[in-house]
């Protein structure tokens, strides 16, 4: 059972600073997100975390999520997982909320209409299934650095929730959050922490 599984938002770029879905799209970290990732880094180096000198790495294989990886300092222990790829948002991809909510009509939520020629929702969520049936087996802490729709996916899951929970778990660029146990059962024990970002 791990004892704790830490998620990791990428620092923000173009498309996430423009509120644009940003699913398999390779776009690259902006100068900030490169900040936030390395104040992210000095972070996790402190307490309670102090490196977490043996957790089991895994990030996104998209480069937005590996360079945050990179630069906070763990890049040389991390391994690429295709499991942690952001949600494939079909026709929606590039567009924001706003652009979609046109194309679909204004009551349109992801986290409940799902997306057009996608993942469906049930997919995103057999996908968190299997991050969550891997994390509790590892034994140890788990650091996962991926993305916003599919961190948000892993938690709800992890809390045995359905996977559109998660759109009552806001996520921001370069945070932090940590699942763990309370009672013996699946809990947050940290959600959308970003005081590193105070002062990047």
């Amino acid at each position: 059972m791990a004892a704790r599984v830490v998620l990791v938002r990428h620092g923000r770029t173009a498309w996430s600073q423009a509120g644009r879905h940003t699913g398999l799209t390779d776009v690259p970290l902006l100068a900030e997100g490169r900040a936030q990732a390395r104040a992210l880094g000095e972070r996790l180096r402190r307490a309670p975390w102090h490196g977490l000198p043996d957790a089991e790495v895994r990030t996104s294989p998209l480069a937005r999520a590996r360079d945050t990886c990179e630069l906070a300092g763990f890049g040389d222990r991390a391994a690429g997982w295709e499991a942690l790829h952001e949600w494939d948002y079909g026709q929606e991809e590039g567009l924001t909320p706003r652009e979609i909510a046109e194309r679909r009509g204004q009551g349109w939520v992801i986290w409940r209409h799902g997306v057009t020629g996608g993942e469906t929702l049930a997919e995103l969520s057999a996908r968190a299934d299997s991050v969550v049936s891997w994390a509790r087996d590892v034994g140890r802490d788990v650091v996962l650095f991926a993305h916003g729709h599919i961190l948000r996916a892993i938690a709800a899951r992890w809390l045995g929730r359905e996977v559109d929970f998660a759109a009552r778990l806001r996520l921001d660029a370069a945070a932090v959050c940590v699942l763990g146990w309370a009672y013996g059962e699946p809990a947050i024990e940290r959600w959308n922490d970003t005081g590193h970002l105070d002062a990047a």
